[in-house]
């Protein structure tokens, strides 16, 4: 079974944002028309990363997300040895998803990250003051001005694409691929919750779950 394209990376780790996680969005689907409603039992995921503690946690909490009655979910972590550097050993993937009896896989890689500043300009408020027109009450009125300050904004935009393969031969198909994204995240890890969460209701909402 040929599983080159079950390589797709997620890049998660590096992540430098700030601010809330405000918002995940679907921006794209696709569900290929051939799928026949056939039922997972053994799902592997899989996320690359030059970060193992942050792909690690990816794995483990998307398939807590994905397991429940007749679905087993294998954190790819679980599984295979991989190296931090160098080429990707095909044939050892292949082997230890035929071994473990794998029968999906799902995937899910970093697209981009954009990082848009603004520039906000400062403002001034004038507290009223009843003798305005005099020029006592017109220099106590401008004395009294309130400034807020000009300031730089910036919003990060981290786009992600999820995938999700049938391992069955020659190739593996697909079945499912979403991409989202995730509007000025505070961290790694809250892209992940928020993509997990997104991805698990878009596989039961297609009836893949």
């Amino acid at each position: 079974m040929k599983t080159k394209m079950l390589m797709v990376g997620l890049l998660l780790a590096g992540l430098t944002v700030v601010g809330d996680c405000k918002t995940t969005k679907l921006l794209t689907s696709w569900k290929n028309p051939n799928y026949a409603g056939q039922r997972f039992h053994k799902i592997l995921v899989i996320g690359m990363s030059n970060n193992p503690a942050t792909r690690s946690d990816f794995e483990d909490a998307l398939s807590l997300k994905i397991a429940r009655n007749g679905i087993e979910a294998i954190p790819g972590n679980s599984i295979l040895l991989r190296q931090e550097t160098g080429k990707i050993d095909l044939d050892y993937l292949k082997a230890q998803i035929r071994e473990n009896q794998i029968d999906a896989v799902v995937v899910s890689r970093l697209v981009k990250v954009d990082r848009n500043v603004t520039y906000i300009p400062g403002q001034s408020y004038v507290i009223p003051y009843g003798y305005y027109r005099s020029f006592y009450g017109y220099y106590g009125a401008v004395y009294q001005q309130v400034y807020s300050p000009d300031y730089l904004r910036e919003d990060t935009t981290v786009r992600i694409e999820t995938n999700l393969y049938a391992a069955t031969p020659p190739d593996g198909e697909l079945i499912w691929t979403g991409t989202s994204d995730t509007f000025n995240p505070k961290s790694a890890h809250k892209v992940i919750d928020a993509l997990i969460k997104l991805v698990v209701k878009e596989l039961e909402k297609e009836a893949i779950l």
